[in-house]
């Protein structure tokens, strides 16, 4: 474990991930999008990381769920140990030159991994990258994102896309919660054995399928 980033050697116990949205309140009353706020657990509900969203009101709400962003991961000490870069690119199927590209650095300022979005007609499509750019793991997405009151999963595959590996989860948790506080609840179960880098550019991908996909407050219903 000492050859890992440091803050990262919890990962290296963890086949679940849980993330949780903190319920805004001004978010919930006004409208008005605010920087989005994470709890990141074990499968025990224990807090191992906090996340924050870092950007500019006009980001957050004329650019919104394409806009750009830093999120800064914390550990319960307060130590930054992750920082997740996303520019502001294009979200749609017409323009496959210029799709979703996510950087994930751990500790920040050294590259953990990428996450980067695949064209696809029909259904949502990344591939998960290491520091050096090469592929290692395919995340596939289902038809369609609206869950129907049943919790919606992104399927993690290996590269020929033959075998599924694990998944990350948009659970869903209740028409309030959803339509009135827009706030999310994810899971990401991954082999216990993977790499504590890509397992941060797991949680990077996260946040990025919950911008591109549940953002409306409508989304995953």
């Amino acid at each position: 474990t000492h050859n890992l980033p440091p803050g990262l050697e919890y990962l290296n116990q963890l086949d679940q991930i849980i993330i949780h949205q903190q319920v805004e309140l001004l978010e919930a009353i006004l409208g008005t999008k605010t920087s989005s706020k994470y709890e990141i657990k074990n499968h025990l509900g224990q807090r191992v990381y906090f996340a924050v969203e870092e950007n500019d009101c006009f980001d957050r709400n004329l650019c919104s769920p394409i806009r750009s962003f830093t999120i800064r991961i914390a550990d319960n000490t307060g130590r930054e140990v992750i920082t997740v870069n996303r520019p502001l690119r294009c979200n749609s199927c017409c323009f496959p030159c210029f799709l979703q590209e996510l950087e994930v650095q751990s500790p920040p300022g050294t590259i953990a991994g990428y996450v980067v979005q695949n064209w696809d007609p029909f259904r949502p499509k990344f591939t998960i990258q290491n520091e050096s750019k090469e592929d290692v793991l395919k995340i596939i997405g289902p038809y369609t994102t609206c869950g129907c009151f049943e919790d919606v999963d992104f399927e993690v595959k290996t590269l020929n896309e033959m075998s599924t590996i694990g998944k990350i989860s948009k659970y869903w948790s209740g028409f309030v919660n959803n339509v009135f506080t827009n706030t999310a609840n994810f899971g990401i179960e991954v082999p216990v054995d993977l790499d504590v880098r890509i397992k941060a550019v797991m949680i990077g991908a996260c946040f990025l399928i919950d911008l591109m996909f549940f953002e409306n407050s409508l989304d995953g219903l």
